[in-house]
């Protein structure tokens, strides 16, 4: 049975993944930033009582790492697999638009948490003599670019970079570093994207409903893979080139709305 971390395991993604491992018959502890998301993902995980437990914890300190780990490590033995999912956007807003508190929250919870995120389990990892870290990449970190999102893709452009960067530093140990690129994910935040409707709004929910998918089928992949992956390095990816242009070919004859 693998103990699995899961930084901000509360909603979307994280939680998705949160059930997916709990489904795999695996320990799982999450964090989140207040006591009230911890508390709401822990009700929504009931079923899965006394396998799974949550922290509040801030990535961009790397004491609230350390304590995460230790949770996990003196409630469930061993530490196997650490994802890095915690993060933040901003509004939908050219640069000079953005607020500098906005600007630094967003650079320290998705580049500093991650960096923090990686180097707390590597040391315990190295030391255990095995486990897997895995990241979340998101919009920007194939380097493509949506005007009024240049923050954000920048911390993803970076986390891709860095987690490059840090296999390559720590390919004589045994530890795994990788990635994890989910493609477009019908989660809440991307639901307020689209929100309302105006055109701008049809116009994204049309591209959405031919390319993105709903959380459950992406986690259930994305946790089949980090349990079965091996070697020094790895991205796993969702949605692929193949994938992207069959979709597109076939957009005319199918019918999804995720949306509903």
């Amino acid at each position: 049975m693998k103990s699995i971390v899961i930084t901000g395991g509360t909603r979307g993604i994280g939680l998705g993944l949160a059930r997916g491992f709990l489904e795999r018959s695996c320990f799982v502890t999450i964090s989140g930033k207040t006591q009230e998301s911890v508390e709401r993902a822990l009700h929504e995980l009931a079923p899965f009582n006394g396998k799974v437990q949550a922290v509040v914890a801030d990535v961009r300190k790397r004491g609230d790492m350390e304590l995460l780990l230790e949770t996990a490590v003196t409630s469930f033995g061993t530490l196997d697999i650490w994802v890095n999912n915690a993060g933040i956007t901003h509004e939908d807003r050219k640069v000079w638009e953005l607020d500098e508190n906005t600007v630094e929250d967003v650079l320290d919870s998705n580049v500093l948490g991650v960096i923090h995120g990686t180097v707390v389990p590597f040391l315990t990892m190295r030391e255990q003599g095995g486990g897997k870290i895995y990241n979340m990449e998101g919009l920007g970190s194939d380097g493509f670019i949506i005007d009024g999102m240049s923050i954000y893709g920048t911390t993803k452009s970076a986390l891709r970079y860095f987690t490059r960067a840090f296999a390559n530093e720590a390919k004589d140990s045994p530890v795994l570093i990788g990635s994890l690129s989910p493609g477009m994910v019908v989660t809440d935040l991307l639901r307020e994207t689209v929100g309302d409707d105006s055109a701008e709004s049809r116009k994204k929910r049309k591209f959405y409903n031919m390319m993105a998918d709903d959380v459950e089928t992406v986690t259930e992949f994305l946790c089949e893979k980090m349990l079965t992956g091996s070697g020094g390095s790895q991205r796993i990816q969702w949605l692929t080139k193949p994938k992207i242009f069959f979709r597109m070919l076939t957009a005319p004859f199918r019918k999804r709305d995720l949306f509903k």
